[in-house]
């Protein structure tokens, strides 16, 4: 299979919206396409993420990887998180995914980070087994937490004593 991996840009959010929503739906979300295309569109606009576009032999969108910054206090350097690979499920184990991970690791060193880092769920035995055979290793000395801080809001207009609305702010996290 012929593929052809770009850093995408705006141009590119049209093809990329649909398989950035069926990658979160890969992970339990809803489908959101409104959500997704905001999401990325704004990522690609404000440049702060690096979003990587393989296409097919055809010139179609097949998946993506999204690179964003960070860095690394106890090597005192820059790093970058794949936070997001992504292959559509027809073109799977024909290299695809290899494909996007060789063009972040190439972007990464040519912009000087240190390191690439990702999770991936406990149950995604076979991108374990693609990073496996690309020679990422798994850290056995760290453990992720993760505390919630999404909080979503309600609004409830109340009469005021005086007679007028008083809008009140509720919410609970998520």
């Amino acid at each position: 299979m012929s593929i052809k991996i770009d850093q995408a840009t705006i141009e590119d959010l049209d093809e990329l919206v649909p398989l950035f929503d069926a990658y979160r739906q890969f992970y339990g979300e809803d489908e959101d396409l409104d959500l997704a295309r905001g999401f990325l569109g704004d990522r690609l606009e404000r440049n702060d993420s690096a979003v990587f576009v393989a296409r097919g032999g055809d010139g179609t969108a097949i998946g993506f990887a999204q690179l964003f910054p960070s860095f690394s206090s106890t090597m005192a350097t820059f790093i970058f998180i794949l936070n997001d690979l992504y292959v559509a499920p027809d073109v799977r184990g024909m290299g695809v995914g290899g494909a996007l991970l060789k063009a972040a690791a190439g972007f990464g060193r040519e912009v000087g980070a240190a390191q690439l880092t990702l999770s991936t769920a406990a149950d995604n035995t076979a991108a374990q087994s693609l990073y496996r055979s690309m020679g990422w290793e798994r850290s056995e000395a760290f453990w992720t937490y993760n505390l919630s801080l999404v909080w979503r809001p309600s609004i409830r207009l109340v009469v005021a004593p005086s007679g007028g609305l008083t809008r009140i702010m509720t919410g609970a996290h998520l």
